[in-house]
């Protein structure tokens, strides 16, 4: 157990039976009165927002947190399957773990993955990933000088918004928090 004052953005706290990141956490002292500790907490399974004040000498249990970097191999059912680089050992992830960004993985990719004491509770794709466009209208000359943008097909199956100028066959950079298009690869 630590005391409060331990506390440090970014920490996995067990709270109230439940995982919680810690995601901002500020020492008040209001006036005359006794100083605490104002934490906001995002549940690890849930994604619900909870505010908490803890006293200075309250007691907190941090949970053990291991990231590591794995290797996505393949899709199975609701789950990733994924290799530690190291010991070449396969865990299945499930699906939720990576959110909107999991239409974007592609074989071989890197990936983050957190574990508390042997099951997986955060994932993380790359920020940006390059992919082949498979499907979109031909571009036509003199295409470049708007900022409209079209449909495209990436080789994962998802469909973007790319400039008129991108063709079909190019591979572009793509965001994989929103989905945007971000440039051209050359």
């Amino acid at each position: 157990m630590a005391k409060a004052s331990d506390i440090k953005n970014g920490n996995i706290l067990r709270f109230n039976g439940e995982l919680v990141a810690v995601e901002e956490f500020i020492h008040r002292t209001p006036g005359n009165l006794r100083a605490f500790y104002q934490a906001r907490m995002r549940n690890v399974k849930s994604g619900k927002l909870v505010e908490y004040r803890f006293r200075t000498d309250e007691e907190v249990e941090i949970a053990r947190v291991e990231t590591n970097d794995y290797q996505y191999l393949y899709e199975e059912g609701e789950f990733f399957v994924v290799m530690d680089n190291n010991t070449f050992e396969q865990y299945h992830i499930p699906k939720h773990l990576f959110g909107n960004s999991a239409r974007f993985l592609k074989e071989g990719m890197d990936v983050i993955v957190a574990f508390e004491s042997e099951e997986p509770i955060m994932a993380q794709a790359p920020t940006s990933v390059e992919l082949e466009i498979t499907y979109t209208e031909p571009a036509v000359k003199g295409d470049t000088s708007t900022s409209a943008l079209k449909n495209a097909t990436v080789e994962t199956g998802v469909e973007i918004k790319v400039p008129l100028f991108i063709n079909q066959g190019e591979r572009v950079k793509v965001d994989t928090r929103t989905g945007d298009y971000i440039e051209r690869v050359k």
